[in-house]
C-alpha cells in the first residue's frame, strides 16, 4: 500500500508502507532507500 509521510515542513515522500512504529511515525520504501516520518492526514469527502 502506498503511504505519503512527511520529513519536515516543506518535504514529502511517497512509498511502499513497510512499518508502523510505536511512536506514530511510519516507515516507506522507496527503491532501495526508507524513510521515517509522519504519516499525511487524508482528506476524504463524504
Amino acid at each position: 500500500m502506498l503511504r505519503t509521510i512527511s520529513l519536515g515542513s516543506c518535504v514529502s515522500v511517497q512509498g511502499v508502507l513497510v512499518n508502523q512504529l510505536a511512536d506514530g511515525k511510519v516507515v516507506v520504501k522507496v527503491d532501495e532507500k526508507t524513510f521515517v516520518g509522519f504519516p499525511v492526514q487524508t482528506i476524504r469527502k463524504s
